[in-house]
């Protein structure tokens, strides 16, 4: 099987993405671990399918899946790349589209100059529906991990995430925190475990240990979440620009039952053929 596929990044989250409008294309999780492995695929921390829609009055269906093969709910940094795809390619010829995902809708634009502004939807903040086991609603809720008690804030942005707030986030234990939040017994679905640094009342540093990726040098969904769980915890003011290792996102957020927009690049790095067994 040759597969046809253009490789993208988000701030240094990069895509293999694939054109499946025409025709399907048959993935199993073993197929996706061959492309995103570096060193015998094309290599990539989440694979992005484009699929024609599933129901009316959307333009698109967006598929994400993981590294290790796994199918998920949301990708940010995959929502840009998206919309910048479906453009480029002419699948499309209107600069703001309807997506569905796993978790719902969302509604990418490519703006003038070339960035790219996204409606992630409004945060699920109750706690059953992030999903995160939990006897209360609580903005900060302690979770043990490795013999600590952390104070997280459970955020959902179509797909899960704990958000702790740390000193230096060049410092924090991301390499070795991170697996065991994800892996969480509370967190019965796994979850994006999220390091934030509050550098003043509009800028943050973030670093994310994705749910079946490790730790990427951006994190869309996870900038949304930590900014979201930021400005609850009254440690920041919106817009908030979010530093991650790859680059800057701005995020917008006027409070609960409000959707998060997030702004930021979108680059295309070349297209190729792989063959699949």
């Amino acid at each position: 099987m040759k597969l046809r596929f253009t490789k993208m990044h988000g701030l240094g989250n990069d895509f293999v993405v694939i054109d499946a409008t025409r025709e399907p294309v048959e993935l199993t999780p073993e197929r996706v671990r061959a492309i995103a492995d570096r060193h015998f695929g094309v290599g990539c921390d989440q694979l992005l399918v484009v699929e024609p829609p599933s129901r009316p009055a959307v333009d698109f269906r967006y598929r994400i899946f993981n590294a290790d093969g796994g199918e998920v709910e949301q990708c940010g940094n995959g929502a840009r790349c998206f919309v910048r795809f479906v453009y480029d390619k002419k699948l499309t010829d209107k600069a703001d589209i309807s997506v569905e995902t796993r978790s719902g809708i969302i509604s990418p634009r490519l703006r003038e100059d070339g960035l790219v502004t996204v409606d992630m939807g409004v945060p699920v903040l109750t706690s059953a529906e992030v999903p995160f086991v939990s006897d209360s609603d609580a903005i900060v809720q302690p979770l043990e991990v490795g013999g600590d008690m952390l104070a997280i804030t459970a955020v959902s942005m179509g797909n899960p995430h704990a958000v702790q707030v740390v000193a230096n986030v060049d410092a924090a234990p991301v390499e070795t925190q991170g697996p065991l939040i994800e892996h969480h017994p509370r967190f019965p679905a796994r979850v994006n475990a999220g390091f934030v640094q509050v550098v003043d009342a509009h800028r943050i540093r973030l670093r994310v240990f994705e749910r079946g990726s490790g730790e990427t040098l951006a994190c869309g969904t996870g900038a949304c979440a930590a900014v979201a769980a930021s400005i609850l915890r009254e440690l920041v003011v919106s817009p908030v620009r979010v530093e991650t290792r790859g680059g800057e996102l701005e995020i917008a957020w006027e409070g609960p039952g409000t959707p998060v927009l997030m702004t930021g690049p979108a680059v295309t790095v070349f297209e190729g053929e792989m063959n699949l067994v």
